[in-house]
């Protein structure tokens, strides 16, 4: 684990060097990613353990999920213990890398800047194709509204994934633990479907997902509130984050999902539109409950407002972080 772990401020300093990395690196194709690897074990035991009976197949599930996770905790608090013995700085440089490969802040915002800088333009088959990397939707015939849409849900649902949820994680227990929910995630993303492939296999995996985001969902959407009062009271950003709250409280239960709808409900609250409603995918009609009100119609330039909610909300969330860690330290000195 982190070298100065029994030192709140010092993970924070830490935690806040590995974003620099994300922030300046982002994911360098020429490295091994992590999560890559994590997917090719599962996709390969998936394909070898996902069969028979119903009950085999989530009693396999619930294997698959144990090995992976605990596989990926374990791996990496050995890997870290074997470089500390040879030198505290290499296991130190380790898990900074580690760490910033849990992030996904660069990605995500440069993802939505790869759509709406196409779309500004009006090339709309360029950022069509652009928002067809990064969602499973059909994009095919999709005019402005509905690619700004699909942008500004999937930069407001992976501000959890991508971020505050690793974040939450490796402030608890470092790079292991944030790798480990990490590993989490890539199972959900992977099996986690209702489906007839994977609606037993998945079981597993999708509710231990529900679990690990619980809490960050509900965390970032509050964080993303606060974000969207400071830039509307400092940068003068017309947000409409009076009744934001109140809102997020009731849109976000109707998401099929238990934490996508937290994330996804406040953005569309602070920015007056409307998310959710009819999406296709391979042609098949999918119907979800709509998410805010659509006091002014889905633009362009909503891509870029949701992108600086993103860097706030996440700001925030550390900034919110490091108050408890201290509060909590100072009140329970051998907790912190």
């Amino acid at each position: 684990m982190m070298p100065f772990n029994d030192d709140a401020l010092m993970i924070l300093v830490w935690i806040a060097v590995a974003i620099m990395i994300d922030l300046i690196v982002g994911d360098p194709r020429s490295l091994p990613h992590p999560v890559v690897i994590i997917g090719r074990f599962i996709s390969h035991y998936e394909r070898l353990w996902n069969r028979g009976s119903p009950k085999q197949r989530r009693l396999s599930g619930v294997l698959l999920t144990v090995i992976v996770v605990g596989g990926v905790w374990g791996g990496s608090v050995l890997v870290l213990a074997i470089l500390a013995r040879l030198h505290p700085g290499l296991a130190l440089i380790a898990e900074l890398w580690l760490l910033s490969t849990t992030l996904a802040i660069k990605g995500l915002a440069d993802a939505g800047r790869a759509i709406a800088v196409p779309l500004a333009k009006g090339n709309l088959p360029a950022a069509r194709q652009a928002l067809g990397m990064i969602v499973g939707r059909d994009t095919y015939g999709l005019d402005e509204a509905e690619i700004t849409r699909g942008a500004v849900e999937t930069v407001a649902e992976n501000t959890v994934d991508g971020i505050t949820a690793p974040l939450f994680f490796a402030l608890i227990g470092g790079a292991p633990l944030a790798l480990a929910y990490k590993a989490v995630n890539t199972l959900d993303s992977m099996v986690g479907y209702r489906n007839a492939r994977y609606n037993e296999f998945g079981y597993a995996s999708a509710r231990l997902d529900d679990a690990a985001n619980w809490l960050p969902a509900r965390l970032t959407a509050f964080c993303l509130w606060l974000a969207g009062l400071l830039l509307s009271v400092f940068w003068g950003m017309r947000l409409h984050w009076r009744g934001a709250l109140r809102g997020t409280l009731c849109d976000a239960p109707r998401h099929p999902s238990p934490n996508a709808g937290w994330p996804e409900a406040m953005v569309a609250r602070l920015l007056g539109v409307q998310l959710g409603g009819t999406n296709y995918y391979e042609g098949v009609a999918s119907c979800r409950a709509t998410l805010g009100k659509p006091l002014e119609p889905l633009r362009v330039d909503h891509i870029d407002a949701t992108i600086r909610l993103m860097h706030g909300g996440w700001m925030l969330f550390i900034l919110l972080s490091a108050v408890l860690m201290v509060g909590l330290g100072m009140i329970f000195p051998r907790l912190i």
